[in-house]
């Protein structure tokens, strides 16, 4: 069965496709070698009023390493790396202790080495701000459909994990989670498992211990 290409200016597929997934080849988004660097915001058509020549080289090679990941791993990074942002930006903000959890999650998740996690994360925090609230339950979906219930339970944990970088899960972000927990159709019982051992960072929790 033939898979429909998705919306073109949607932020998942700008997303995979930046991650050079072949399916996703031909979507405007990816015009070239440079279209990540410019879309990460580098103006590498005119380095003397952008980034270092010096330091343009070395994003470009980085970007190389991400055009040469198999599909089926590009395509899992992605949407690992997006739900990572969807739980982190529950609040409306992603910080900097989230952001740096965020990184070396994708390093040990994807196997890559610090460079490549660091652009993964940025388009991954860049694609859900601009596209998260029409992306978000389309991407749980393709996380849902591609990985393995051991996968989907070690993501439930780094969800956990990046919402208590800062020590305090909001009640906003622990409903975020519990909802991609349902949309990757794991129980209920999975989510509470996971949910208690951050049970001391939960903000509802903390309120209860200050009321006693």
């Amino acid at each position: 069965m033939t898979r429909p290409d998705p919306d073109p200016g949607s932020g998942w597929s700008v997303l995979l496709n930046a991650m050079r997934n072949p399916l996703w080849r031909s979507l405007a988004c990816y015009s070239g070698s440079m279209s990540i660097l410019k879309f990460l915001g580098m103006n590498v058509d005119h380095p003397d009023h952008g980034i270092p020549t010096a330091e343009t080289e070395t994003v470009r090679k980085i970007v190389q390493k991400l055009d040469q990941l198999p599909e089926q791993q590009a395509r899992y990074i992605a949407a690992f790396a997006f739900l990572l942002s969807r739980a982190a930006r529950a609040d409306l903000q992603i910080d900097v202790d989230e952001t740096a959890v965020m990184e070396r999650i994708v390093m040990e998740q994807g196997g890559m080495p610090e460079e490549l996690a660091v652009i993964v994360v940025q388009m991954a925090k860049t694609q859900n701000q601009l596209f998260g609230s029409t992306e978000n339950y389309l991407v749980t979906r393709e996380f849902e459909r591609i990985a393995t219930h051991e996968q989907k339970l070690a993501l439930l944990d780094c969800l956990f994990a990046v919402t208590a970088a800062d020590e305090n899960i909001t009640a906003e972000e622990d409903n975020v989670v519990k909802q991609i927990a349902s949309e990757l159709k794991l129980s209920h019982d999975d989510y509470i498992a996971a949910r208690s051992r951050f049970r001391e960072y939960l903000a509802v929790l903390k309120r209860g211990q200050h009321n006693e």
